[in-house]
């Protein structure tokens, strides 16, 4: 388990937008967010963002605004699962973010840094 770094680093793109991230670069307030912040940071990670992408970006940011906390990855592999089920959500989620729900999908979503983590 890491702790999350206390030293936030301010980013500022080149269309001007600025943020506050911490030393691994995930924001340190999500309601900061833009879709600015998201194609920069999939650009940092060699993620160009397709449709699915957004959907599973805008549905981790839907659930963390509705439920106050963002979803666990297992929670994202049903979501894409769908009918397929889970085995199938968990093999397009890796395909999606090839190094990992934390790692990518909730960083370029805007969330913070988790703590502690269940990858499901």
């Amino acid at each position: 388990m890491r702790a999350v770094p206390e030293v936030p680093v301010e980013l500022t793109l080149l269309n001007g937008e600025q943020f506050t991230v911490d030393g691994h670069g995930y924001l340190t307030d999500p309601q900061n967010w833009t879709r600015g912040f998201a194609e920069y940071v999939a650009r940092s990670e060699g993620i160009t963002l397709s449709e699915r992408h957004w959907w599973l970006i805008d549905w981790i940011r839907a659930e963390e605004e509705t439920n106050g906390i963002m979803p666990d990855a297992r929670f994202a592999m049903k979501f894409l699962g769908g009918e397929r089920g889970k085995q199938a959500g968990r093999e397009e989620l890796f395909r999606l973010f090839p190094y990992g729900y934390v790692k990518q999908a909730i960083k370029i979503a805007g969330m913070r840094q988790p703590r502690a983590w269940s990858t499901g």
